[in-house]
């Protein structure tokens, strides 16, 4: 199920082809690297796949828009994952990734959206989903501007580490990503 919806994220927004697999690769890769059990690492598979499934209702003008957002469209974005929560919440099979969908663009300081949660107060599966988003984000093109280079995301991580990041998961998926790609960060 969680692939069929998947791709329905995926017909709506152009330059998500392929975004929910590689978030759920870097974030499962890390996950395996902090130890994590196979029902926790399931239940972030899941989230991973469904965490920008809200977008659905995101208009494809907004999705697609090459140039900046407003405050009106960026207000809109902003809905994706309450509107992504209400989605999966009746679906007892994908009800697991509520945390993930819900909470993905919390921030470590708060300042995040839908509800300014912060630290340990954010699910850990979220905080990490969030980043394993971000690094996908800037290391893909997107249609306000080029991808960059893993090394340079790996930095962009380090620096807002204790404000939008969780430190700890900053340094886990650093470590994860450079146990996995021997060499590659250099780049």
């Amino acid at each position: 199920m969680s692939g069929t919806l998947e791709r329905a994220i995926e017909r709506r927004d152009r330059y998500a082809p392929g975004h929910a697999a590689r978030v759920t690769a870097l974030a499962e890769a890390t996950g395996r690297w902090l130890g994590w059990d196979g029902a926790r690492l399931a239940a972030l598979r899941l989230g991973g796949s469904l965490h920008d499934i809200g977008k659905v209702v995101i208009s494809e003008r907004v999705l697609g828009k090459p140039g900046p957002l407003t405050e009106a469209e960026r207000a809109e974005i902003r809905l994706h994952p309450s509107a992504g929560a209400r989605l999966i919440e009746p679906v007892p099979a994908v009800r697991a990734a509520l945390p993930c969908v819900l909470y993905h663009h919390e921030r470590w300081d708060g300042r995040g959206y839908p509800s300014g949660r912060a630290a340990t107060d954010i699910p850990i599966e979220a905080r990490l989903l969030a980043i394993a988003d971000a690094v996908d984000a800037m290391t893909s093109r997107r249609p306000y501007r080029p991808p960059i280079a893993p090394a340079q995301a790996l930095l962009e991580l380090e620096r807002c580490a204790g404000t939008q990041f969780d430190p700890a998961l900053v340094q886990a998926f650093a470590a994860a990503w450079q146990t996995s790609h021997a060499g590659a960060v250099a780049s």
